[in-house]
Formats: structure tokens, sequence, C-alpha cells
């Protein structure tokens, strides 16, 4: 079942290649490209079990945890990602309805695995998906389901988070992935300006450092791969037990 989940992703990433080609600028080309230029990674968790995965695309950014422990959480958050990239959600639209549907396929794919799989009737996973919007009034959409978060960090201001936690207690998540009960994604949109930078977490990171510490730690004036070194630093300091993977990502235009 890995084996075959992982083939799955590896092919739904391939799309991810960007092939360059020799030769001029062709005429009437734009010399600006608004996007996402983002740096991540997941710092593995002391028990051992695996659970966290990412992607990135020039205009996308999904993080998921998979819930299930063991190889089975994985397996649940390479399914919800595959569902992501192949729903194209940064060229299927504009609303964000468009990205709660991208949520209930990714909802749908860890649902009917698990259907499929006696042996893993269990299977869920959470899902943090932003998407940009360039056009002339640019945006994020985003779409939040379980217990990660989405942080936007405009330039110059403060830290916020987008998004509410679906869990309590520090509790498994309220609203998952894979669940038999109909799927209530949280979406929204934001405004950004160049320059601006937008956080995506897993709840390992969020139990590890705590909001507070987090909002210190994302800098918006500092560089996303200085960023990103900060918040491995302050996580090797308290060796978290869960997977804790981080995904920052600055809105550029040129």
């Amino acid at each position: 079942m890995t084996f075959f989940v992982i083939s799955i992703l590896i092919g739904c990433l391939s799309v991810m290649t960007v092939q360059g080609r020799r030769g001029k600028w062709p005429p009437g080309m734009p010399v600006t490209r608004p996007r996402l230029v983002a740096v991540g990674g997941t710092y593995e968790g002391t028990h051992g079990r695996p659970s966290d995965a990412y992607v990135v695309q020039e205009r996308l950014v999904a993080t998921a945890d998979g819930g299930a422990g063991a190889e089975l959480g994985h397996a649940a958050a390479a399914l919800a990602l595959a569902a992501v990239v192949a729903a194209r959600p940064q060229h299927a639209g504009t609303r964000e309805q468009d990205l709660d549907d991208c949520a209930q396929a990714a909802h749908r794919a860890v649902r009917n695995a698990a259907l499929r799989n006696p042996a893993m009737p269990e299977l869920t996973s959470t899902l943090d998906l932003i998407v940009l919007d360039p056009g002339e009034s640019p945006r994020l959409r985003f779409a939040h389901v379980g217990n990660g978060a989405i942080w936007h960090c405009p330039r110059g201001g403060t830290p916020a988070p987008l998004t509410t936690s679906h869990c309590f207690d520090d509790g498994p998540p309220l609203r998952a992935l894979g669940r038999p009960t109909a799927l209530n994604a949280e979406v929204g949109t934001v405004a950004v300006r160049p320059g601006d930078r937008v956080v995506i977490v897993t709840d390992g990171v969020v139990r590890a450092l705590g909001a507070q510490r987090l909002t210190e730690l994302l800098d918006a004036a500092a560089p996303p791969v200085a960023c990103l070194d900060r918040l491995y630093d302050e996580l090797a300091a308290v060796e978290p037990k869960d997977d804790a993977t981080v995904v920052i990502a600055d809105f550029v235009t040129v």
C-alpha cells in the first residue's frame, strides 16, 4: 500500500517540474511574473512515525498530516496531496467554493482508500492549502481542515493566523479528511502585496513552540530560508514527538 501511494504521489508531483529552454525572450511577454517563492521542510518527530507531507508549486502550497499513525498516517497525507495536485485548483477557478471543491476531492480520495482496505478504516488526514490568484488585485485563497495553521505575515506588519484549529484541548482534530461524516472545510481569502509572506505549519509545530513563540519567529523581514532555519533551531531545542512541517512562501512579482 505504501509503495502504491508513493508511486501515485511521485507521478502527481512530476507536474511541478518546470522545463527551461534556451532562446530570446519572446516579444510581448511580461517581465514580471507574480508567484510564491517558498521553502519548507519536515522536522521528524522523535516517536519515529512519519505523518506529514507537503507540496510546493508556483501558485500553490499545501500540507497534510495523516492521523492514523505509522505507515497509514503518511499514506493518508500522500493521498490527500495527490488529490490536490490532480485537481489543479490554481487553474480551476477563482472562487472560494472552488477550493472547497478541491478539499472535498481530497476528502473522497482518503475516504475511498479507507473503504477499499479493511486494514485501515481510520485513515484520516488534515489539509492546509493556499492558492495565489495574481490578477489586478492579488489575493490568496485558502482551505483548512484539521489542527494545522495558516499565517499571513504582511510586509512591515504583525503576523496573524488566517485559520482556526479544529481541535479541542490538544485532542485529535474534530474535522479531518476521510471521516464518514460530511466535510466542512474552512475557506477564505486575503489580499496580498509584494513582500507579504504566508506560512503553513502542521500541529507538530504549534504544539512544540506555542502560538506566541511562533508569532515571534515569523519575521517577514528575514529571507524565507533564514526564517526556516530559526524555526528548525527552536524545534531542535524542544525535540517534538510528532512530525513538524513548516512551509514559508513569499509573494513576489519579479
